[in-house]
């Protein structure tokens, strides 16, 4: 191999597949990045087996041929080498010979015979703006479950319903759901399960396209495909909890909230929360009183008082204030309704006059 390379492209690929490097102790390799020129261009591969990345870029090839080398030792050098405009790349006798004006490094490659390939998905293939998978990840991931306990508990899923493309994870004490509509097509897929870990680095994935994306769902397999890249992430097998049943159709207490007084009040409050972060609710709709107030052994407590309009009986009630909070920027109206369906029972938060985000929280024993 005997390439010239942009630097700062070559910088900017090598940085995002360096993510997904792992050290693996059975598999030495998977810490390595693999580099394949052909056809006048550069590919960089990096996986971990649970999801693999592929970017291609434009190169000036003398001579083509592939390498795998160390993720960070590369990622390093090259983000350390300043402003020069490109970087040259030679591979002579396993090894890797980086040099640009001023500086040069020679490093220790590997064979790439064994290090794994990143398959496409085969099946339903649809094309989005990065902007819609987004929205429909951010809205719902850190709702999910983290750790493999329960594979199906830490993952995405994912699922059509008529014309809208739905996003859900739960852990069992909280559940988020999104419903993005589509431009509905001929083209369908069996529900999904997309493991959280992988959906954040979707996320950064999608976060970095401009242009049209193309997503495939195959068996045991999702991708994503853009301008020069590639990347896949395993699905887990299982099934997701019937969660619509669990949702309550009845409500004893309601309270509309503005979004920013909610904020404000929460971080007030949750200053004094104790190591369950653990917040008192208390509605008195006739009194039109909505507190929340928080106690630390420690610490102390506080409370204050949110501006709302109530209905219903009074209640009182625990949940976790992290809870709360975390859906709070995947609401897109400034006003909040918060729906109890009664004392020690769940609470419903959306939107209003939104219809495609529901949170469900589950109330904390005292």
């Amino acid at each position: 191999m005997k390439i010239e390379v942009i630097k700062d492209k070559l910088q900017i690929v090598v940085g995002k597949a360096s993510r997904l490097a792992s050290k693996h102790l059975s598999l030495p390799i998977l810490s390595n990045i693999l580099l394949i020129t052909k056809g006048g261009f550069l590919t960089v591969r990096a996986t971990n087996l649970e999801m693999g990345v592929e970017y291609k870029i434009p190169v000036k090839v003398e001579k083509e041929g592939e390498i795998a080398v160390p993720a960070g030792v590369l990622s390093s050098f090259i983000s350390n080498l300043g402003n020069v405009k490109s970087v040259s790349l030679e591979v002579t006798n396993g090894k890797l010979t980086i040099s640009s004006s001023g500086a040069k490094a020679t490093i220790n490659g590997t064979a790439s015979d064994d290090f794994p390939t990143i398959p496409k998905a085969e099946g339903s293939t649809f094309s989005f703006t990065p902007e819609f998978l987004l929205k429909g990840f951010k809205s719902v991931y850190y709702a999910g479950a983290v750790g493999n306990l329960k594979p199906e508990l830490s993952s995405v899923y994912l699922y059509q319903d008529g014309e809208d493309i739905v996003f859900v994870a739960t852990d069992s004490f909280r559940l988020a759901e999104k419903k993005v509509p589509f431009k509905k097509t001929a083209t369908s897929f069996q529900p999904v399960l997309v493991p959280i870990k992988n959906v954040t680095e979707l996320i950064r994935i999608l976060e970095e396209e401009k242009d049209e994306v193309k997503l495939s769902i195959g068996k045991g397999q999702l991708s994503l495909e853009g301008d020069g890249l590639l990347a896949t992430s395993r699905l887990v097998e299982g099934s997701f909890p019937d969660y619509r049943q669990i949702m309550p159709k009845t409500f004893a207490t309601e309270a509309v909230v503005l979004k920013e007084d909610l904020i404000s009040s929460l971080k007030l409050t949750t200053l004094f929360s104790d190591r369950f972060n653990q917040l008192h609710v208390s509605l008195e709709p006739k009194k039109k009183l909505f507190e929340l107030s928080a106690k630390s052994g420690e610490l102390g407590e506080s409370s204050a008082s949110v501006s709302s309009a109530l209905t219903g009986e009074p209640l009182q009630g625990n949940f976790n204030h992290r809870y709360i909070a975390d859906c709070l920027n995947a609401l897109s109206a400034d006003s909040v309704a918060f729906k109890f369906s009664g004392e020690n029972k769940p609470l419903l938060i959306s939107g209003v006059g939104e219809t495609s985000f529901l949170y469900l929280v589950m109330p904390m024993n005292r």
